[in-house]
Parts: C-alpha cells; sequence; structure tokens
C-alpha cells in the first residue's frame, strides 16, 4: 500500500493500544502507521519482540553472508498477524534503495533481500528495526475501532521507536501523550 501524498490519515503516527483491547496479539502494542487511507490501513507493531528468533540466525538462513565482522543487536519484532514470514525494515531515512518507501521526513519502511545484505555488510541504516508481518486494517475499519476507543494516536519519536526497549515502548508512548499509563481504563467505551 502507497502512503497518499500528503498523508491525510495516520500514515506516519503511532497508535497505542487501550489496555481494554481484546485482541490479545495487540496488548500493549505500539503500531507505527506505514499507509493509511480510505482503502485501508497498513502498521508495523514495533514492540513485540519474537522469542527465539535472532537476527543473526535470519541472515544465516537466507544464506547471506558478512565480509565484515557486523554485531547484530538487532531485535526481530513481530509486525502483527499479517504474513508472519514477510520482512520489513522500519528505517531511518539515511538508507535507500529501489523499493524504499518513504513514510515522512524521518522514516522510511524496506522491504527486501537485498536491504538485508546491505545491513550484514555494515552499509544498512543508522537506525532500524527488523519486523516479521504486519498489522492490516480494511477500509474503514481501523475508524471504527478509534471511534471505540481502541487506540490512542500519537506522533512518531526515534527515540520510542528505535532507541526504548521493546518492554517499554508502549508506557514511553503514552507518557509522551501526557498521560499516566496507570491511570488508562482498562474497559473501553463512548461518552
Amino acid at each position: 500500500m502507497t502512503p497518499p501524498k500528503n498523508a491525510p490519515y495516520l500514515t506516519g503516527k503511532l497508535l497505542i493500544a487501550m489496555p481494554a483491547m481484546g485482541d490479545p496479539r495487540f496488548h500493549r502494542a505500539v503500531i507505527f502507521m506505514c499507509a493509511h487511507d480510505e482503502n485501508g490501513a497498513m502498521g508495523l507493531v514495533i514492540n513485540h519482540k519474537l522469542s527465539g528468533v535472532e537476527f543473526g540466525d535470519l541472515l544465516e538462513q537466507l544464506k547471506i553472508k558478512s565480509d565484515i565482522e557486523v554485531n547484530f543487536p538487532i531485535s526481530v519484532m513481530s509486525g502483527g498477524p499479517v504474513e508472519g514470514s514477510r520482512g520489513f525494515l522500519l528505517h531511518s531515512n539515511d538508507f535507500k534503495q529501489g523499493d524504499t518507501i518513504s513514510i515522512n521526513d524521518l522514516f522510511s519502511i524496506t522491504g527486501t533481500v537485498e536491504a538485508l545484505k546491505e545491513v550484514a555488510e555494515g552499509k544498512g541504516p543508522e537506525h532500524m528495526l527488523f519486523i516479521l508481518g504486519y498489522a492490516g486494517w480494511g477500509a474503514e475499519q481501523l475508524d471504527r475501532e478509534l471511534q471505540e476507543n481502541a487506540w490512542l494516536v500519537a506522533d512518531p519519536d526515534p527515540e520510542i521507536i528505535f532507541g526504548a526497549s521493546p518492554e517499554d515502548k508502549w508506557e514511553r508512548a503514552v507518557q509522551k501523550l501526557g498521560v499516566n499509563p496507570a491511570m488508562l481504563s482498562h474497559t473501553s467505551g463512548r461518552a
């Protein structure tokens, strides 16, 4: 899904799951929105680490070798329930390939094996997350969930996205909104 020009919807924003989120796959999820328009939405969960999956092991499975010694402290994140074997690099805009999609002035996504080869050679972006799978919504589905108070919306923060540990991202994103996470209700509703 290509982000719309001038991003009139939530493209480039963070979605933060409310405590009452009924879907356990999105419990305390923080989602970077890659695209959102009248046809639907696509985002990447940035704080659910895949246990037992290491970035270096994925490179080995793809038979990607490095000519230089590179340290890979990169966590592999579970981006959502759709296409769990499809990989994405969410990264800073200092890296670009032919299929790189620039989301805004700070963030881009790339989803090719060639990008992983560049990372393995130490030529990747300065800041990045590697994510398997994504979250997707049909036309107006996310809009309904927002009306039902399932999500909070925040501006993206590179420090939260790339710098915070996965366990801390939800709380830090909520605090960025000026809200004490302990004060959020565990029941949903509308006034």
